[in-house]
């Protein structure tokens, strides 16, 4: 059982610090010391007395065109047991460490199963915003089997979306953090994902958001594709910071 979630945000390790400052400030969190063999490793710090942290954030040696600069991280009360049903779903184990376990899922996109250390509360949303989704970006032939793999490993329900190219897994009552969104691409692709914020008022966030560094990249009917500091996408989308889902 999927007991607490997080989000990693990938950036090149050379621009650590411009994502640290721009990720924090659009959460309203403070950075962790560094960790790591290169202080690559940071988690976004919430207000300790009524939130978990949920966000962290990796520097990365390879890097291309941010396509590829989110994973998420599913916290468990036994990891090698997730790891193994996880397996047993498709997914391949990358690398283990004594306390967590890095995996891929059938279509290449890797996750994290790490312990539990209790975490519960969901942080609060900041400034309108709520970072609350990972986009799995996948390319069109697997996305049956991505979708369904997800699906199973994480023993949520597949939500349809009003457009045929895109599903979600979402925890049914709807408190942990992070929830997965699975696009289908329209073309073959390397496997990838960006973070999503729910904007309560997207105009007026894509406007913060640039302020702090970002750019806009397109504009769409429901979401807007930015660029942050340190070259990663991400999109501020229109749904309930709230319920996490499509307003109206």
């Amino acid at each position: 059982m999927i007991r607490w979630t997080s989000l990693f945000v990938d950036r090149p390790r050379e621009r650590f610090v411009a994502a640290a400052e721009f990720w924090t400030a659009v959460t309203g969190t403070e950075l962790s010391p560094r960790r790591g063999s290169y202080g690559e490793f940071a988690t976004l710090l919430p207000d300790a007395a009524v939130a978990d942290p949920y966000v962290r954030l990796q520097g990365v040696g390879a890097w291309d065109d941010g396509t590829r600069g989110a994973h998420p991280d599913f916290h468990v009360e036994e990891v090698a047991a997730f790891a193994a049903r996880a397996v047993a779903e498709g997914a391949e184990i990358v690398v283990e460490y004594d306390d967590y376990v890095v995996l891929a899922s059938p279509g290449g996109q890797a996750f994290c199963a790490v312990e539990w250390h209790g975490e519960s509360r969901r942080p609060d949303t900041h400034a309108g915003t709520r970072l609350d989704q990972i986009c799995l970006d996948i390319t069109p032939e697997i996305y049956e089997k991505e979708t369904a793999f997800w699906s199973a490993v994480t023993g949520w329900p597949l939500l349809i979306a009003p457009r045929a190219e895109y599903r979600a897994v979402q925890a049914p009552d709807g408190q942990l953090p992070i929830r997965l969104l699975l696009q289908r691409l329209d073309e073959p692709r390397e496997a990838g994902a960006h973070p999503d914020l729910s904007a309560a008022d997207r105009a007026a966030s894509t406007v913060a958001h640039e302020a702090l560094g970002a750019t806009v990249v397109g504009v769409f009917e429901h979401w807007t594709v930015l660029r942050d500091p340190a070259g990663g996408l991400y999109c501020l989308t229109d749904r309930d910071p709230e319920t996490s889902l499509l307003e109206g």
